[in-house]
């Protein structure tokens, strides 16, 4: 286990729950050590109206790079924090490649703005115009437009309109159904070049 803990590397913390960038903000400039916390920046549509969220990848969880045997008992004492990722005494580590994939995805800002495509069958909510706080079934998307053909229902017959995609929100999606596009051809080449 010395071995395998004495060199700088990465490896996972779990926080508390909804803790993450607290806990990122605390092992940053308390402990000065090397934090990665990717997140999804999206649009939700709550009670209180369309809000603007920051969404972890890996809810639960941030990656710091250190030599951990020098540095656990602190890490594990910082605010936020949870514990080191173990499997009895084994600290695993994650590939450098890895994480440095992940950072070429999320950038400095360790932030990825999404904003699905919705497509036909999808349940949205009309977020501004006149149609406002109205939900809908999307029917076509005019990707080219920008726009998508949706299914409301006024005075009691379904009426299909056409509407910007910027006065949508999709419902019921979750980040989890928004993680595929990051394997998507384009972003494997890219991250090649």
């Amino acid at each position: 286990m010395a071995m395998q803990t004495a060199m700088t590397a990465w490896y996972v913390v779990r926080t508390k729950s909804k803790h993450e960038h607290i806990a990122a903000a605390n092992l940053r400039s308390g402990l000065g050590l090397e934090v990665f916390l990717p997140r999804f920046r999206l649009e939700r549509l709550t009670r209180r109206g369309l809000v603007k969220a920051l969404e972890p990848l890996f809810p639960g969880y941030v990656f710091i790079r250190c030599v951990i045997v020098e540095r656990k008992n602190e890490i594990q004492h910082t605010a936020g924090v949870g514990r080191v990722v173990q499997f009895g005494e084994w600290i695993p580590h994650i590939s450098d490649m890895i994480i440095q994939e992940l950072q070429i995805w999320f950038g400095a800002a360790e932030t990825v703005a999404v904003r699905p495509e919705p497509v036909p069958g999808d349940e949205v909510a009309v977020t501004s115009g006149a149609f406002a706080g109205m939900n809908a079934l999307v029917l076509k998307s005019l990707p080219a437009k920008r726009r998508v053909q949706i299914l409301l229902d006024i005075l009691g017959r379904p009426t299909s309109i056409e509407i910007g995609q910027e006065n949508i929100v999709l419902k019921n999606k979750t980040v989890a159904d928004w993680v595929p596009f990051m394997a998507q051809p384009v972003h494997r080449e890219a991250m090649r070049a």
